[in-house]
């Protein structure tokens, strides 16, 4: 089994794309550290030798952040901007959307279960 940067990589998956399990690593990432290892996209994460496996290790630890660090790394961004109280920051710390997107409807995900807020009673008429 391959352990790269603390994740078990899948045995059955194309390498190409059992290197994206790891936070971090997308696609293109993944193909361009394949290529510099060495090793073939197509080949499966199982039948990877160990001095295949530390490449690619190796290229991942020296070249790219990933993981626990990247993860620090996006928080730190993100507690900066709310620091410094720009819009974004804002946007941030009231847990709405950062990037433009509508609020009056959809946003859930960010805006979480929906509240509901009781209707306006109309006035009784005087008789």
């Amino acid at each position: 089994m391959a352990r790269i940067a603390g994740i078990d990589l899948p045995k059955k998956k194309r390498s190409e794309v059992g290197l994206t399990y790891i936070y971090g690593i997308g696609r293109t990432t993944s193909r361009n550290i394949l290529t510099k290892a060495g090793v073939n996209f197509d080949k499966k994460v199982g039948d990877l030798t160990d001095d295949e496996v530390a490449k690619i290790r190796g290229i991942i630890t020296s070249d790219y952040k990933v993981e626990g660090s990247l993860r620090s790394e996006v928080q730190m961004n993100i507690k900066r901007l709310m620091d410094i109280g720009c819009y974004r920051g804002i946007r941030h710390r009231r847990g709405l959307p950062v990037r433009g997107q509508r609020t009056r409807t959809n946003s859930r995900t960010r805006k979480g279960k929906r509240k509901t807020v009781a209707g306006k009673k109309k006035a009784a008429a005087k008789t």
